[in-house]
């Protein structure tokens, strides 16, 4: 190692002598005659010394100043407004869901709301007629593809289920009007259509 590092005859000298004497290995070694071994030894010592005190790192503080002033005191927990996890629940599967947010929704919500309340409920006999209507039209239009014979009984079947509760609807109307008739008129004025 000392070939390969190019040392000068006195600095193998030195390095040898120190390695002998069990001392530690300068960090430099300064080319110097052998008229001064005297000088080398103390020259190399200061700096070494320095070097240690150098080596400490400036931005750093000692303890008693540390713990004299305030880093070692934890914050106090200043608690802050809870979330309602059941609304951010919601909210998050509506934009999943729908891709929009619960503000949007519920501003929707709010005007299907208002649009339910104004248009009264549909009457179920009305909903059989409609689906009845409906029912004939696609069968009408499977004919005219030449596929009425496939959905013909299907859709014959669907209708007649639809009229005979269509026809379940009517006597308890017709049964409910007769009950309110017979209770406006007086009980000696009986007007029954079976007499």
């Amino acid at each position: 190692m000392m070939e390969e590092s190019k040392l000068t005859c006195f600095q193998r000298r030195y390095l040898m002598d120190c390695v002998k004497r069990g001392g530690t290995l300068p960090l430099q070694v300064q080319p110097m005659s052998s008229k001064e071994p005297e000088l080398a030894v103390p020259a190399f010592s200061p700096p070494a010394c320095q070097r240690s005190r150098l080596a400490a790192k400036p931005h750093l503080r000692p303890a008693k100043v540390c713990q004299a002033g305030d880093a070692y005191v934890r914050e106090k927990f200043k608690p802050q407004a809870r979330r309602d996890l059941e609304k951010e629940k919601q909210r998050l599967q509506n934009i999943l869901a729908t891709g929009k947010d619960v503000v949007e929704c519920n501003m929707n919500q709010a005007q299907v709301q208002t649009k339910e309340e104004e248009i009264p409920e549909p009457d179920r006999f009305e909903e059989l007629v409609n689906e009845v209507q409906e029912r004939r039209e696609f069968l009408a239009e499977m004919e005219a593809l030449g596929q009425g014979k496939k959905y013909r009984s299907i859709v014959l079947t669907e209708i007649s289920q639809k009229i005979r509760e269509m026809e379940i609807i009517d006597k308890k109307r017709s049964e409910e009007v007769r009950e309110s008739m017979t209770k406006d008129f007086p009980s000696g004025n009986k007007s029954d259509p079976r007499d």
